[in-house]
């Protein structure tokens, strides 16, 4: 039975990543700093190692003491304003982990995924494919592009799936996403200000682990943009959350990027061509509403 360890397996991506694994009956090996906080403890294909992946020796226990087939690398510093702002700590949670993990994979031989960004690239253009030039206008996208090109150089099977705007379910213990956050502010009628000028292709967050375990089915390699298909600014996710809500849309004030003070510049236009993973992979996110319905069980 195919054995696959997960990294970062407490935050969002990685709890709905370990879920839908075990549906499919795969041998889960779950790992994160603290404690287990969605604990499947009652499947015996389910085991939950704390672990830390900047320590090396923490995590030579873990690879080499349970022999992945395939490791799932999702932990990583995401907050983009704190990555701009603590370059040191960036910069070992997301690149010298990832040289460490890979040179561990590769001793291994397991089969390499790794999750990265829409932020490696510039947002000059928008609508990326695979290819398309890496050129990161803030520092965690920096590092994301740094640690795709270490991934990239492994003697082994690898994979990268690249991924845009992540909404979905809240599950224990993870930070809140764009829907949530126009849901509890209109519910309390405060007004909120979202922009308009930046342009992504959003996910949803079943979609996109539905996308990584179609890799590990098909140990198809090379890049793979995993995101919905619809381009829409944060202001229409916004005012679509509204209507599906039945909330008012008067509280939501269309703005530009500019107004904000943030340390990390954004890239104004990403979005994915997801082409090749609905050739490959056989990839079909739903829609941004349908993702809604799933979210909230309508």
């Amino acid at each position: 039975m195919m054995k696959i360890l997960v990294t970062g397996s407490n935050g969002l991506l990685g709890q709905h990543l370990v879920k839908l694994l075990l549906e499919k009956e795969y041998h889960v090996i779950a790992s994160g700093k603290g404690g287990d906080r969605f604990s499947f403890s009652h499947d015996p294909l389910y085991k939950y190692v704390e672990a830390d992946i900047t320590d090396l020796i923490s995590m030579e226990k873990l690879i080499n003491g349970q022999l992945p087939d395939v490791i799932i690398h999702a932990g990583a510093m995401t907050q983009v304003d704190i990555c701009e702002q603590e370059h040191e700590k960036c910069y070992d949670v997301n690149v010298n982990a990832t040289k460490m993990i890979a040179a561990l994979a590769e001793r291994n031989k397991s089969f390499l995924i790794y999750i990265s960004t829409d932020f490696v690239f510039d947002g000059e253009e928008g609508n990326y494919r695979e290819d398309d030039e890496m050129n990161p206008v803030n520092f965690y996208g920096v590092t994301k592009a740094e640690a795709e090109k270490i991934v990239a150089r492994v003697n082994i099977p690898y994979a990268i799936a690249r991924t845009c705007l992540v909404y979905g379910n809240i599950l224990q213990g993870t930070r809140s996403n764009i829907i949530s956050w126009v849901k509890e502010k209109l519910e309390k009628k405060e007004k909120i200000k979202v922009v308009d000028d930046q342009v992504r292709t959003p996910t949803y967050i079943e979609d996109l682990a539905n996308g990584i375990v179609l890799i590990i089915q098909k140990k198809a390699t090379g890049i793979f943009h995993i995101s919905g298909e619809e381009i829409l600014t944060p202001y229409e996710m916004a005012m679509q959350s509204a209507d599906f809500f039945g909330l008012d849309k008067d509280l939501i004030e269309r703005v530009n990027a500019s107004i904000f003070s943030q340390p990390a510049k954004r890239p104004m236009k990403t979005g994915f061509n997801i082409n090749k993973a609905k050739a490959v992979l056989n990839y079909q996110p739903g829609s941004f509403k349908e993702g809604l319905q799933k979210m909230f069980k309508k």
